[in-house]
């Protein structure tokens, strides 16, 4: 998604979540980073495709202790100047808060677009780590084959990559909790994608 900056010295003062509070719903996205606007436009077609589907087999997957939330926004400080809302999240039941989470949850998942390569890949990927997010999916359905790269955080706070799968290949973790995925079926027309999403009917 494209994402608009303005400079915190442009807003005269770092903006907070009050603030956001105050924008237009329009279907876009409102974040803060360090009191500045970040605005990313409606996803396109593809982008919310992958993630509705990965809502529904990660929701089916997960066990009664953990929530998985769609479009969620966090706090990352106390002054609420930095806010995200990542494409997917999965989250202890219990760290549920109103209105924005202010702990850091177990797993983030974006997915990627073309103009948000960056971000996504190196911008929230320093964001993440620092808050202390254990897990980081990365979905791109922009490449020849779909792929889903998966981030964990080390001993030094830093993430590494422990997996990227392509296309027909299976995805298989048990962080946060065990699931499987075939990243080709998160964009895949058809109204088969269940049955083939988890590997099984592959």
């Amino acid at each position: 998604m494209t994402v608009v900056n303005m400079r915190a010295d442009e807003q005269h003062t770092p903006m907070t979540v009050d603030d956001l509070e105050r924008l237009p719903d329009d279907g876009r996205r409102y974040e803060l980073v360090d009191g500045r606007l970040d605005v990313s436009p409606s996803p396109a077609s593809i982008h919310s495709l992958a993630e509705s589907r990965l809502h529904i087999q990660l929701g089916v997957a997960a066990p009664d202790e953990c929530m998985v939330l769609q479009g969620a926004g966090i706090n990352f400080n106390t002054a609420r100047t930095h806010h995200r809302i990542p494409d997917l999240l999965v989250i202890k039941a219990d760290d549920f808060d109103a209105p924005y989470l202010v702990k850091p949850p177990l797993l983030a998942v974006e997915v990627v677009s073309p103009s948000s390569v960056f971000r996504d890949y190196h911008t929230k990927t320093h964001e993440y780590a620092k808050f202390g997010i254990q897990a980081y999916w990365i979905i791109n359905p922009t490449m020849d084959e779909v792929a889903l790269a998966e981030l964990r955080l080390d001993e030094d706070g830093e993430y590494r990559e422990v997996q990227q799968v392509l296309g027909e290949d299976t995805f298989e973790t048990n962080f946060p909790f065990p699931v499987k995925i075939v990243p080709r079926w998160l964009v895949r027309p058809g109204g088969a994608w269940r049955k083939f999403i988890g590997g099984e009917g592959s």
